[in-house]
């Protein structure tokens, strides 16, 4: 089993191989580093989850996809604490009126490997609707090529 497929049976907060899945499939798509490189990769793990300064999230394979992950920026922007948000489907992020475009936009992330300048209505857990803006979706994808999810970075936010 590998690291997005383990979703909450551990806890992939700080995990190394999770990290090194979303940081690679990122570099690798994107061409540029997820973590800034001044950060110390024994580091890096821990930074992405706790200080980074962007929300990041990602998905599992499920038929209907289950967060894996949320750093504590995605946790703060959705309202949502870690042990919610990792039994959330993902699709839940959305309202039901906007879940056709978001589904329509995954389907060309996997399609694509990757879409930057991604804009979306999303909700929290409270109900207050938000826009996600300048957004990077990427697939998730092991060594051997193998998908294990999609993940997304937030940079900002608007009301």
């Amino acid at each position: 089993m590998d690291a997005a497929q383990r979703g909450t049976e551990a806890s992939l907060r700080t995990d190394p191989d999770f990290f090194r899945l979303l940081s690679t499939s990122y570099s690798r798509l994107l061409d540029k580093p997820l973590v800034p490189q001044h950060v110390p990769i024994e580091d890096a793990p821990r930074w992405l989850y706790e200080s980074a300064p962007f929300g990041l999230l990602a998905h599992n394979t499920d038929a209907d996809p289950v967060f894996v992950y949320g750093n504590l920026m995605a946790q703060k922007l959705f309202e949502y604490a870690w042990d919610e948000l990792t039994t959330l489907p993902s699709r839940l992020s959305a309202e039901a009126t906007d879940r056709d475009e978001r589904q329509a936009f995954l389907e060309q992330v996997e399609r694509d490997g990757f879409v930057a300048a991604y804009r979306g209505m999303r909700v929290t857990k409270s109900g207050k609707r938000f826009w996600i803006d300048n957004v990077v979706v990427w697939q998730l994808r092991n060594d051997a090529g193998a998908h294990c999810g999609q993940a997304a970075l937030i940079p900002s936010t608007s009301g």
